[in-house]
């Protein structure tokens, strides 16, 4: 095709008009819809009840209810078995290892692995996350367990002089379990009624690299929590800032005593279990499941601990007794309830962020939707209710959840097969596991921790491109390792609101240029092709204008456009002073003249002897009285700049600070004779700016342009003394 082909073939906009202003506008050419219904008819219609909305609160509430009466049995059923079989083998172990993590016996994280995932198949969204015990959030359960019931509440006096101080275990674990469980009871509460009052939105504050900082000083806490395990030595665990130096340090001072056993079998472990995931992540397309090394740990090492007796012999520490059957249900002890308010909204927060980004993750994928607030609530209920069958708070994992997903699963059929695996094992034969070593569990942890140790890849990605998101990783990380889970996301979470507050009181300003022949204006420092019109400056910046930036937006207003109205305001004083002086004294005739810089302007006085003839771009001419013996230089204009143009294109909302601001600024420029107007405002901030009274005084409806075009036709218009190009309305 020729160029005058492609010329031909080009889409065309053409438009001829006259030059609108906003009072125009109201009353020519938009008339606003009259709102005929009242607040009682609208309370009335909200509160109004029917088949059709009962049915719809229903199936919102019971999502279940939405595809279960027509689950496709022939197509779904066979892959919803395997993928629920698979995850099962996979949740199993894992919620015998994140009890671990929780500070409470090992049967707790079995009753996790199963109610929540039994309810969360009623209540959930999502048709693809496997619901159950995660790392982060056992991990900061333990840390409020150990925290509230340190060992040194339960020691054990001495027989002997010779004797160390003893822990009493049961009693140390039996109220470990009244603060989780209070703690999920707390949690749950806060995630249902966030949920109904339609709060999922809190999980935007948790921006992708918080969370991915975060999680990482997670999993360093976690490691460091199961190093004890993996060598096998007795150290106290640590909870609060600074935990992971004092756990490091104490492993480290007793580290002699390392039971050579323990470490050889959980090094073993740990190699067995990194292999297999390799192998699962390579061949993943070619196997039909994948291998379950998880479960093919336990099983060996539970076997090889039964058979060569090493917790007797050999001194390794294993799972001990867990109980057959389930406990009745029972109400939390809510007397510890206050000191634990603060880490239940941290972990609710957590647990849905988690749980929410997985869900859209998948549904992205599978080409469905989720409802964050519904989640909130189902979240809230599988924590609420499970709390009284003595559960820890969970959320999803994405282990587990992609091993769901990758082996064929449809919908939470899946996850409630997986539920009935772990139930099997809990009332038929948990006993089989108490020989589990406790180190194969640490391999366990440590080996699914991978994932988030790959997320140090973020930071030089991040350094390319955006180097702002890779302080909110840094700060999220090291805050969360130095501090603690808890007082880290607080960090973290000031910090990456800090930072939105830091660029919107830091915004990219630029004077505006237009395109010739094109309607378009940008920046004239970076396109060169953007020219200035004489006379005219064009102000625009990428923020909203409120009462954290407001002085300086005013600030950057009178530095970018080179007009500052007091620096004018001195030399029309100092004009009239020396204008007066020079009617009174006919022998020394002055001038004055006025330099327009970049930055300003400044003013001069210089005798008639010393001046040279002023040119017109940035200084002011001679003009002479009509007597030959007095001479008097008027300055007029006092700059080139006729008229300022804001650039409101990117500004969403203002408030009464800002409004104040930008009303005193037009104010001081008319005063030196500075036309100031307004561009691209949209018809909120309009609304707003009515609230708030903008348009009174000096400051009209007339002012306000929809467009920049418009505006810059006007002001040429106004101008008597402009030299620009013709006014006209055709872009």
């Amino acid at each position: 095709m020729d160029p005058e082909e492609a010329a031909d073939s080009q889409l065309m906009y053409r438009i001829d008009r006259p030059v609108y202003d906003e009072a125009f506008l109201r009353t020519q050419l938009l008339h606003r819809k009259e709102n005929s219904t009242t607040l009682r008819q609208r309370l009335a219609n909200q509160c109004r009840c029917s088949t059709e909305k009962a049915k719809a609160a229903i199936l919102t509430f019971l999502p279940i209810l939405t595809w279960l009466p027509s689950y496709p049995v022939k197509q779904y059923l066979l892959s919803d078995v395997v993928s629920g079989l698979s995850t099962g083998v996979v949740q199993l172990p894992q919620g015998l290892a994140y009890a671990m993590l929780a500070a409470v016996p090992p049967v707790y994280g079995l009753y996790s692995s199963f109610y929540p995932v039994l309810l969360y198949t009623f209540f959930g969204t999502s048709r693809h996350i496997s619901i159950g015990t995660f790392a982060v959030i056992s991990l900061m359960i333990g840390g409020v367990a150990v925290r509230e019931a340190p060992d040194s509440m339960f020691i054990l006096p001495a027989n002997g002089s010779n004797m160390s101080d003893v822990v009493d275990v049961a009693a140390r674990d039996a109220r470990r379990v009244q603060v989780a469980v209070v703690l999920t009871t707390l949690v749950g509460i806060i995630q249902f009624v966030f949920g109904l009052l339609r709060f999922g939105f809190v999980a935007i504050y948790l921006t992708e690299p918080l969370v991915r900082g975060f999680t990482t000083a997670a999993a360093v806490h976690v490691v460091v929590s199961q190093l004890k395990y993996l060598l096998g030595v007795k150290t106290p665990r640590f909870s609060g800032p600074l935990s992971v130096i004092f756990s490091v340090s104490a492993v480290l001072s007793d580290i002699t005593s390392t039971n050579v056993t323990t470490l050889i079998l959980g090094l073993v472990c740990l190699v067995f279990l990194y292999v297999i995931k390799d192998l699962n992540e390579r061949f993943k397309k070619k196997l039909p499941i994948p291998i379950p090394g998880e479960i093919i740990v336990v099983i060996v090492s539970t076997g090889v601990s039964y058979g060569l007796l090493l917790s007797e012999d050999y001194k390794v520490g294993v799972v001990g007794k867990i109980p057959t059957g389930l406990l009745p249900p029972s109400l939390p002890d809510f007397s510890i309830l206050p000191n634990l308010v603060t880490d239940s909204f941290a972990i609710a927060i957590v647990g849905f962020s988690m749980g929410v980004s997985l869900a859209k993750i998948f549904a992205l994928k599978h080409g469905y939707s989720v409802d964050g607030n519904q989640e909130l609530i189902a979240l809230g209920l599988c924590n609420f209710i499970s709390s009284f069958f003595q559960t820890f708070a969970i959320t999803c994992s994405m282990s587990r959840s992609l091993v769901q997903e990758s082996t064929g699963g449809k919908t939470q059929i899946a996850g409630l097969l997986s539920s009935l695996v772990v139930l099997l094992v809990v009332v038929a034969i948990g006993f089989v596991f108490q020989p589990l070593p406790q180190t194969a569990l640490a391999a366990i942890i440590m080996v699914n921790l991978l994932g988030m140790f790959k997320q140090f890849r973020d930071i030089p990605a991040l350094w390319r491109t955006s180097k702002i998101e890779l302080v909110i990783w840094l700060v999220a990380f090291v805050a969360s390792v130095l501090l603690g889970l808890d007082y880290g996301l607080l960090v973290a979470v000031a910090f990456a609101i800090v930072t939105v507050i830091y660029r919107t009181q830091s915004p990219k300003s630029a004077i505006l240029g237009h395109v010739p022949g094109t309607g378009l204006y940008c920046d004239v420092d970076e396109y060169e092709e953007a020219a200035e019109y004489e006379g005219i400056k064009i102000f625009h910046s990428n923020s909203s204008i409120y009462f954290a930036n407001s002085d300086l937006y005013v600030n950057t207003l009178k530095e970018k456009t080179g007009v500052n109205p007091e620096d004018l305001q001195a030399v029309r004083k100092a004009r009239k002073k020396l204008k007066e002086k020079a009617n009174g004294n006919h022998s020394t005739p002055l001038k004055i003249c006025a330099k327009y810089k970049e930055q300003g302007v400044t003013h001069e006085v210089l005798s008639h002897n010393n001046v040279a003839e002023e040119q017109r771009n940035g200084q002011l001419e001679d003009r002479h009285s009509e007597s030959d013996l007095e001479e008097a230089v008027f300055i007029e204009p006092l700059c080139t700049v006729h008229s300022i143009i804001l650039d409101w294109t990117s500004a969403s909302f203002i408030d009464s600070v800002g409004a104040k601001a930008i009303k005193q600024v037009m104010k001081e420029y008319a005063a030196v004779d500075v036309r100031v107007v307004i561009a691209g405002c949209n018809r909120t901030l309009l609304s707003e700016l009515d609230t708030l009274q903008f348009f009174s005084g000096i400051v009209t409806a007339e002012m306000v342009f929809p467009t920049v075009h418009d505006a810059v036709l006007h002001c040429q218009h106004s101008n008597s003394h402009s030299q620009a190009s013709p006014t006209s309305g055709t872009t």
